[in-house]
């Protein structure tokens, strides 16, 4: 076999674009997501393009038990993973805190903190063991700042920017590299899953400007993969030109 990516929340965005990338890449991919449905077409899609191997986990990462069991029951032959991309990852709601709904804030803990840490503990083993491995996790420059109404957003980014130090520390001795891709605004269901499937507000979101796409995501986690065995990429923030950080942006670029 490939070398074997896996990537969680292959369904859309920058995860169906980084499983297309990595299979173009030379490696066999491992995607993860919710929708069943997706994850079939998106295996025939890759299949059709490269001659890479696709194997399917069915589940929501914050399910432990499903993490858990699911990769468990993996055949050995795809437990030799060379790469983790913990991409799955989303905002619901748009308060400001003394207004925020708890549902929402337990649905962004529980999936881009807890999710990412169910997975890592159940992936990173199998790395240890080989002594080689990369893990990429996907947070965002909502991590490296706060803005108005994102606080329990900004607040699960933030830490996983502090789990990606923490983790390169732990797997230092491991040889396991660990890389932060922090995106801005990227056009994907991103802000329809975040205005809870109002098109227009989320259309809103990038009026005037020209956003990143989850292809440019995808291709600077390549990037960062492909890097020779002794370089690190340790923290990659990528935004659209428009945009200089999450308060500064220029209109109709």
């Amino acid at each position: 076999m490939n070398p074997i990516a896996l990537v969680t929340g292959a369904t859309s965005g920058i995860g169906r674009a980084t499983s297309l990338k990595m299979a173009g890449n030379g490696y066999d991919v491992i995607i993860t997501g919710r929708r069943e449905d997706r994850l079939v077409e998106l295996k025939n899609a890759i299949q059709h393009s490269y001659p890479a191997n696709v194997h399917i986990l069915n589940f929501d990462v914050r399910d432990k038990e499903a993490v858990s069991r699911e990769i468990d029951k993996m055949p050995d032959k795809w437990k030799e993973v060379r790469v983790l991309v913990n991409n799955a990852g989303l905002a619901v709601g748009l308060s400001h805190i003394q207004d925020g709904e708890i549902d929402d804030w337990e649905r962004m803990i529980d999936t881009n903190v807890k999710g990412l840490l169910y997975m890592t503990r159940k992936v990173a083993p199998l790395m240890v063991e080989k002594a080689d491995g990369h893990i990429i996790n996907v947070g965002s420059i909502a991590g490296r700042e706060v803005y108005e109404k994102g606080n329990v957003y900004c607040a699960t980014k933030h830490a996983v920017e502090a789990l990606t130090k923490a983790m390169r520390i732990d797997m230092l001795r491991d040889n396991i590299k660990v890389t932060s891709i922090s995106p801005g605004l990227v056009e994907t269901e991103f802000s329809v899953v975040r205005f809870k499937g109002d098109k227009e507000k989320a259309d809103s979101t990038y009026k005037g400007y020209t956003p990143l796409t989850g292809d440019d995501v995808a291709d600077v986690i390549v990037f960062a993969v492909n890097m020779p065995a002794h370089v690190n990429l340790n923290n990659i923030e990528i935004t659209p030109r428009a945009q200089a950080n999450s308060f500064y942006k220029n209109i109709n670029t």
